[in-house]
């Protein structure tokens, strides 16, 4: 058996004014909307996009909608529906965490959707470029949970960087929160901005976005096997868990955006 890390002394609370509290969670939300805005821009100013500045920074206000709206509601839905019954009002307490990536990722195609319909701009454009600065967010977003002493993984004996967490019972566990930022944040992040550099797949809309859908997903059932279910939830058979019941279906969407994407490029 290897000794376990010692969970880093860090509070969430960044800094706090009586009682206002500024926590990472919202800083990693701030974080990742900034840097991708920035992103897009740089496209922008490369002409690599329709779009204009000004769009951006109304379908920036209209995304931070659709993530919060979508990521909080799933995750009342598919993982505390109880616990949401009995406390209605922590519905929006949005700050103590609590999001579902499926349902922020729904929430964005419902507010892009509406947004492209009214800019008349090709859906599956805006979510090429969403989806090459996502995973910049999803970087931060679990750099926010590991700091949140939550979504801590299962417990294991001979991991040799396996982490104590407070709230883990004090048993250790796989940091599956640093696992889901390296491969959903960091090699996502890398795999999208190599395929964009070849201005064919580039040219080719939707094929960034089944691209970005597949990755996720099979990165995220590989973590699951690493993460300890939902409390409320456990395993839902077998030792299958709701993030992988919520991911398999994405490997298909992908692949069928792609083939959409490719065949409405060879008729255009």
């Amino acid at each position: 058996m290897v000794e376990a890390l010692d969970f880093p002394n860090i509070s969430p609370i960044l800094v706090s004014f009586g009682p206002i509290a500024i926590r990472w969670y919202s800083i990693a939300y701030l974080l990742g909307i900034f840097i991708g805005w920035f992103l897009i821009s740089k496209k922008i100013d490369d002409k690599k996009t329709v779009l204009t500045k000004e769009v951006l920074e109304d379908y920036t206000f209209w995304l931070v909608i659709g993530i919060v709206l979508g990521g909080r509601f799933a995750y009342v839905l598919f993982y505390a529906f109880d616990y949401f019954v009995r406390n209605p009002l922590s519905v929006f307490k949005v700050w103590e965490g609590g999001m579902s990536f499926h349902g922020g990722l729904l929430g964005v195609i419902a507010v892009s959707l509406i947004f492209a319909k009214k800019y008349k701009i090709r859906f599956l454009e805006l979510t090429d470029l969403l989806s090459l600065v996502a995973p910049v967010g999803l970087f931060f977003g679990r750099i926010a949970n590991f700091i949140n002493d939550e979504l801590w993984g299962r417990v294991t004996y001979t991991t040799s960087w396996a982490v104590k967490f407070p709230s883990g019972g004090g048993v250790p566990r796989h940091p599956s929160q640093i696992y889901e930022a390296l491969l959903e944040g960091l090699v996502l992040f890398v795999i999208l901005q190599l395929a964009a550099k070849n201005e064919k797949i580039f040219a080719r809309k939707g094929v960034i976005s089944g691209l970005f859908v597949i990755f996720y997903a099979i990165f995220r059932m590989f973590i699951e096997q690493y993460r300890e279910p939902d409390q409320q939830l456990g395993f839902i058979f077998g030792h299958i868990t709701m993030g992988q019941i919520l991911s398999f279906p994405m490997i298909l969407v992908g692949l069928i955006v792609i083939y959409i994407g490719n065949k409405y490029n060879k008729e255009a």
